[in-house]
């Protein structure tokens, strides 16, 4: 059989394609077999609580995402902002390496730029770039579990931001780069 310049251009197209549907079913596989992700919340300032499955065939589910932004929005001022969908992940993880189900209450999540002025000006405990503006931090303790054992096994992922308020009972993770302090 001799190879044409047409045979050829035939026989790229043919290959290209069957490796593009393998590429594709292989990340459909790969979603398919993504475990569902569930987190439970508890907003300690304003008693609402949300037990929700936030990740589904290894994709955020929007309308999740959307119930986890009511939940953690700024109970002084009501404002609502995005939340970083890994903080979730990161708190799943956490709860995870810790033997115990992702159930947190939460002390602080998305706090408004304003408030966050206003607790800066308070406490030295509260950064003036805080990235609870951003979305990306959460103060959490759990039943259960001291948030000494919680923030010990955050530090076991070395992942973002964990610091440990011994006093007000809590733990505060982020999203940013791994960092650790005790308040």
């Amino acid at each position: 059989m001799t190879w044409s310049r047409r045979r050829i251009l035939a026989a790229g197209g043919a290959l290209a394609g069957v490796s593009a549907a393998g590429l594709l079913a292989g990340t459909a596989r790969s979603r398919e077999t993504a475990a569902p992700k569930r987190i439970a919340l508890l907003n300690l300032h304003t008693d609402e609580r949300l037990d929700i499955e936030y990740s589904r065939d290894g994709v955020h589910v929007p309308a999740a995402l959307s119930a986890i932004e009511v939940l953690l929005r700024d109970f002084r001022t009501g404002e609502r902002h995005p939340i970083d969908p890994s903080l979730m992940d990161y708190l799943v993880q956490v709860a995870n390496s810790a033997g115990v189900d992702p159930v947190f209450s939460v002390i602080s999540g998305y706090r408004s730029p304003e408030t966050n002025a206003r607790l800066h000006e308070r406490s030295a405990g509260v950064a003036r770039h805080s990235l609870h503006i951003e979305g990306r931090a959460i103060d959490v303790r759990m039943s259960g579990i001291n948030s000494a054992d919680l923030a010990a096994h955050a530090l076991e992922l070395k992942r973002g931001g964990v610091g440990y308020y011994r006093a007000s009972d809590f733990v505060h993770l982020d999203t940013g780069a791994f960092r650790t302090w005790r308040g």
